[in-house]
């Protein structure tokens, strides 16, 4: 049942990934280009998207009853696409898949190699075998153990 709620997991991270890092990317450089101050109240937007879409990101990075799905298939589908840019721009650039802000976003994520690194960040619990086994609770016979009643 955890793996399943893991996938679950994966479809929500990679839309925040997708729209918090896109939108706030695509605000960041606006702003940039405009000569407005981060501190502006669109400036703390952008942060406040990228920073959410970061917590969110290490929780499901580190939480040790999370599946390693929830990090590991959306990690596994930016290395993908980091691949595809590395083979053919112009495919990888048509597969983004929203149009207008939070596209312009992604582009620069992907260009600037920002995708593969989180990529690679997201996979590692894919690789940790603790992450795939169920917690065992109880002690040698079958009783609950006094480090079990504290979890």
């Amino acid at each position: 049942m955890r793996h399943v709620i893991g996938l679950g997991l994966a479809v929500v991270m990679a839309a925040v990934l997708f729209a918090g890092a896109g939108w706030g990317t695509w605000r960041i450089g606006a702003l940039q280009a405009a000569g407005t101050s981060l501190s502006s109240s669109s400036g703390l937007q952008a942060l406040a998207a990228l920073a959410g879409t970061g917590l969110l990101l290490g929780v499901v990075l580190v939480a040790p009853r999370t599946s390693p799905l929830a990090a590991g298939l959306p990690g596994l589908a930016l290395l993908a696409w980091s691949g595809l840019r590395v083979a053919s721009r112009a495919r990888a650039t048509q597969l983004i898949p929203l149009h207008g802000h939070i596209a312009v976003g992604l582009h620069t994520l992907l260009n600037g190699g920002v995708l593969a690194l989180l990529g690679m960040v997201m996979i590692v619990p894919l690789f940790v075998p603790s992450r795939w086994r169920r917690r065992n609770t109880r002690g040698k016979f079958g009783r609950p153990t006094a480090n079990s009643l504290l979890e």
